[in-house]
């Protein structure tokens, strides 16, 4: 999976959240862009004490603490972490092993891009649900304190990523985003807090598209100028 989401104020995204049992108006400062990528600010959702709770998070899981201004803040490691691939969930020491059994989250999102080489050239998808689509990702916190006691709490993300799906091998042959849907029940089952052994979460960790997507070759990410039609993605 590439490394940027679509995550637009839209009314499919608005219906998801609210399915998610999250109120974005006004009482979450939801973050939306056109255009983001690994490092940036996503939205995502968890579930703690029973409940569903928004959280801002940096899309990237591993985090390191550095000194600035007299305080200590977290950034994006050097270790490549934005997805954390399935069959690593289950290797002890692995940066996602921990998250995979208790800190699971799903990122609402408009949609996602794909980078497909071809001859020596990039060519870029976008790949959208009308209603809204939810990844499922993993989430940590990383926690200091300052000379007076005071905790600071940051939350960093990934994207959980599975073998190929068939109806994607033209655009991402190598990888396909955990996509999860509220009407199946999925979602439910990610985010549960009981479901804390991992053999409950393995027919997830199977490629598949839970709802109807609609794909779109672009000239670029930064200008998403269509080339072409759309064509669609039909969920299995």
């Amino acid at each position: 999976m590439c490394g940027r989401l679509n995550i637009t104020d839209s009314l499919g995204v608005r219906a998801l959240c609210e399915q998610l049992e999250i109120d974005l108006w006004p009482a979450t400062n939801m973050r939306f862009g056109r255009f983001i990528r690994a490092t940036d600010t996503v939205s995502i959702v968890f579930e703690h004490g029973g409940k569903r709770l928004m959280q801002e998070a940096t899309w990237w899981l591993l985090l390191d603490a550095q000194r600035q201004n007299g305080t200590t803040v977290f950034k994006p490691s050097r270790y490549t972490s934005f997805n954390t691939r399935y069959d690593k969930l289950d290797r002890p020491g692995s940066a996602g092993y921990a998250s995979f059994r208790q800190q699971r989250c799903v990122i609402p999102i408009t949609g996602f891009g794909e980078t497909v080489h071809r001859d020596g050239k990039n060519f870029y998808y976008d790949i959208s649900a009308q209603d809204g689509m939810a990844l499922g990702g993993l989430y940590r916190i990383w926690r200091s304190v300052s000379p007076d006691g005071t905790v600071t709490e940051q939350f960093s993300c990934s994207v959980v990523t599975l073998p190929p799906h068939p109806k994607m091998a033209t655009l991402h042959p190598k990888s396909c985003p955990l996509m999860l849907s509220v009407q199946d029940g999925s979602v439910s089952q990610w985010l549960s807090c009981h479901a804390t052994h991992t053999g409950q979460l393995k027919p997830l960790l199977q490629p598949a598209i839970r709802q109807r997507l609609c794909a779109q070759q672009i000239d670029k990410p930064s200008t998403y100028q269509p080339v072409g039609d759309f064509f669609w993605l039909d969920a299995d």
